[in-house]
């Protein structure tokens, strides 16, 4: 698919809609009668969620102060190794990757995928030519490069290193790289670019509802240099984070604790999954500690039959060959993933 517009791209319809995990009415509709409770496996979040503190109700009754958001900033800085100042809150990713075009015009971008199908699709709405490439080697001559780190769904890995080249070589031109690092939190390692981000050329974007299990929430952050930073936080408008959102999301990303128990845990949920996908006949071809990703020519016969048993997980139109799981949430739910998969 490279050299094609994100207009052809098998993953983003042309005037349709992208497809996405946990979307429970779709799994329904694909499988009526099938199992109750549904076994939801098709997105990449944390099914043990950080445990939501009582919020007060005047949190409720009032707007966040301008201190509170900044307060909820510089716990985001210290969390992710980064400068308080060039920490940007949102109410989630999403919004920061539709806004960013607006942003930062550029004519052409190209995306490191197949990947998050929503950069392709904002970009391209945006009047830019977007190019899906496969590697970042390949992204030469572009605008701008999107790559999410580590990537959804095949979990590969690029060093900050080679990240503070690429922006390096864009901010010259007056370019831009976007690297995503919604599943980056439970990484081990140096792979954020965070710590060491150039002051130019380069954003980060970084979620909050997939690690902690609250993505109703919608929290997410921006990191990018004095002059991009103060642009979106404009964008953004005032009272973009929620009262509730800023109580929850400091006390959680204060809270490293919980993180290293949860990704002590998820480590052995992965071989856990690992191993049940492999004696059902699954390749497992990538990941992270959040999703597995397996390849087999029979992924839609696996498909449907973990739909009828109730189990909905992730396929691709692009690669049928391909199904991501996501983390069973208790021993019931595993229980019954092991017996569907036979």
């Amino acid at each position: 698919m490279i050299g094609k517009t994100a207009s052809t791209f098998a993953h983003v319809p042309a005037g349709g809609e992208i497809a996405h995990g946990g979307r429970l009415a779709e799994a329904r509709r694909l499988f009526p009668g099938a199992a109750e409770p549904i076994i939801d496996l098709s997105t990449g979040i944390n099914p043990r969620p950080y445990p939501v503190p009582d919020v007060p109700a005047e949190v409720w009754a009032r707007l966040p102060e301008p201190s509170d958001a900044a307060a909820l900033e510089a716990v985001a800085a210290a969390t992710y190794g980064g400068d308080p100042t060039r920490v940007v809150a949102a109410p989630g990713t999403q919004v920061l990757i539709s806004l960013l075009p607006r942003i930062v015009p550029l004519t052409s971008v190209a995306v490191v995928g197949p990947t998050y199908a929503e950069h392709a699709a904002a970009w391209a709405q945006s009047g830019a030519a977007v190019t899906e490439v496969g590697s970042h080697e390949a992204a030469a001559g572009h605008d701008g490069i999107v790559l999410c780190n580590p990537n959804n769904p095949d979990g590969r890995r690029t060093d900050p290193d080679t990240l503070a080249a690429l922006a390096s070589g864009l901010a010259a031109r007056g370019g831009l790289l976007v690297v995503d690092e919604a599943f980056a939190d439970l990484e081990d390692g140096p792979l954020s670019l965070i710590p060491d981000l150039p002051g130019a050329g380069v954003v980060v974007l970084r979620s909050f509802g997939k690690t902690y299990g609250l993505a109703g929430l919608r929290l997410g952050f921006a990191v990018a240099g004095p002059e991009l930073a103060a642009k979106i936080r404009a964008a953004l408008g005032p009272w973009a984070v929620s009262g509730p959102a800023i109580g929850i999301g400091r006390r959680a990303l204060a809270d490293t604790g919980w993180l290293a128990a949860t990704r002590a845990r998820l480590d052995g949920d992965r071989q856990r999954l690992d191993g049940l996908l492999t004696r059902a006949g699954l390749a497992v071809v990538g990941g992270t500690r959040l999703y597995r990703l397996a390849e087999s020519a029979q992924a839609p016969a696996v498909f449907d039959r973990l739909g009828q048993a109730g189990i909905f997980v992730r396929r691709f139109a692009y690669r049928p060959d391909w199904l991501r799981f996501g983390m069973p949430g208790d021993e019931a739910a595993w229980a019954r993933l092991a017996a569907a998969l036979g």
